[in-house]
């Protein structure tokens, strides 16, 4: 199942870069963007409360998808270029095990604990 849920998260990042290519910007503003989000991070530096609301905001797709489609429905390319970065960057933190935040602390995620092997059967 694992692989499964990481090549769809493939899929996803696969389909913010064709969104992106619809739009007028250089491919080289993808690539300086594309690690932006991690910003959130720093909420953590107040506490975990705040650094998992501010890790979740950057790194929910539904955010993504709600500023995309915003910036579509105004035709304003630069929210849906946030939009786009929003999204890539959250299936591809997907693809490396890195999922939303719980409040009990960074390494604890919607996916499993990160660092953690767990095997299914």
């Amino acid at each position: 199942m694992k692989t499964i849920l990481q090549l769809e998260e493939i899929a996803m990042l696969g389909l913010g870069v064709c969104t992106f290519s619809v739009l007028s910007y250089p491919w080289w503003l993808f690539l300086v963007l594309f690690m932006l989000p991690d910003i959130g991070i720093l909420g953590y530096i107040i506490n975990t409360k705040v650094g998992t609301l501010s890790y979740n905001l950057f790194h929910h797709k539904g955010v993504a998808i709600l500023i995309y489609g915003f910036g579509f429905y105004m035709s304003t390319e630069a929210l849906q270029l946030v939009g786009v970065i929003l999204f890539s960057h959250a299936a591809f933190d997907r693809v490396l095990r890195y999922g939303l935040k719980y409040e009990k602390g960074f390494k604890f995620t919607h996916l499993g604990v990160i660092g953690e092997r767990t095997t299914h059967k």
